[in-house]
């Protein structure tokens, strides 16, 4: 018999970077999931990816306490940033577009850059074609105020 589905919770964690403080152990620990597996597989699973990078990831947790994860590809906008090479900066550690986009520049990419990010998001954008993808990571990278060049 299948595990009975209690429901599923979305969280932001920078990649192999997990820890039991807040947001990942109240989000977990108010559910009565074990923080520490959590911790130690979302770690595990991301150990491939650039430590720091955001990784969306849901979870969905079982009637007998038990979880699986799913692990998103990182925002558009913090791809298109790293993209144009913004430096990072802020509390937070990430880089940071255009105080007001559509009059400021805050970097340029190019056309080649934003269809390799469409590739990489492509299972995760509402998309059929690359061309689509492409669109949607165009709109992501005005509202940073990075500048696309062709």
């Amino acid at each position: 018999m299948a595990k009975k589905v209690i429901g599923s919770l979305k969280l932001q964690v920078k990649a192999g970077q997990a820890n039991p403080s807040p947001p990942v152990g109240p989000a977990l620990g108010q559910r009565g999931l074990n923080i520490m597996a959590f911790v130690k597989e979302f770690n595990a699973k991301t150990a491939d990816l650039p430590p720091g990078t955001p990784t969306p990831v849901i979870i969905t947790y079982y009637q007998d306490k038990s979880f699986s994860l799913e692990l998103k590809t990182p925002p558009a906008s913090f791809l298109v940033k790293q993209a144009a090479g913004l430096p990072p900066v802020g509390k937070r550690n990430r880089a940071k577009g255009s105080t007001k986009p559509g009059r400021e520049v805050a970097g340029t990419i190019s056309v080649a850059q934003v269809r390799k990010i469409a590739e990489t998001k492509m299972k995760d954008l509402n998309a059929n074609t690359i061309e689509a993808a492409m669109n949607i990571i165009l709109g992501s990278a005005k509202s940073c105020g990075i500048e696309v060049k062709g």
